[in-house]
């Protein structure tokens, strides 16, 4: 199962139904996405509840004055049957700078901009605008 294109998906089902709030169940590279998406300002926040097994992540959604998503569109990039790995120098620019990639590095998730000034390379996870 693509556990990150059923948060991604999540997110964007919820804001087209224009919910406060979504709940995941949470993983530390869930929770990487869900703090580039804060720090670009695609969602307001995020919090993770621990429970007996592997913990809950509520994911507040973000809208503008019209009541439109915040997010607009998600691709998924790299899935399990078919990983996509770029260097630095390649990493994508999605929609020419109005959107962002999500990328997994040895560094950690991060987005492609971070990516590319730290010159390091990695799976491209997503793109989202």
């Amino acid at each position: 199962m693509d556990t990150i294109g059923d948060f991604l998906t999540r997110v964007r089902n919820a804001g087209m139904a224009k919910h406060e709030k979504v709940d995941i169940p949470a993983s530390n590279v869930r929770k990487g996405i869900a703090q580039v998406l804060q720090d670009y300002g695609y969602i307001r926040s995020f919090k993770v509840a621990r429970d007996g097994k592997q913990g809950v992540m509520r994911v507040y959604l973000k809208y503008n004055e019209k009541g439109t998503p915040a997010i607009t569109n998600v691709q998924r990039v790299s899935r399990p049957s078919r990983r996509i790995y770029t260097k630095s120098d390649s990493i994508p620019s999605i929609r020419n700078g109005f959107g962002i990639s999500i990328m997994s590095t040895n560094k950690g998730i991060m987005s492609g901009d971070a990516a590319k000034e730290q010159k390091v390379g990695g799976e491209i996870l997503c793109k989202i605008w």
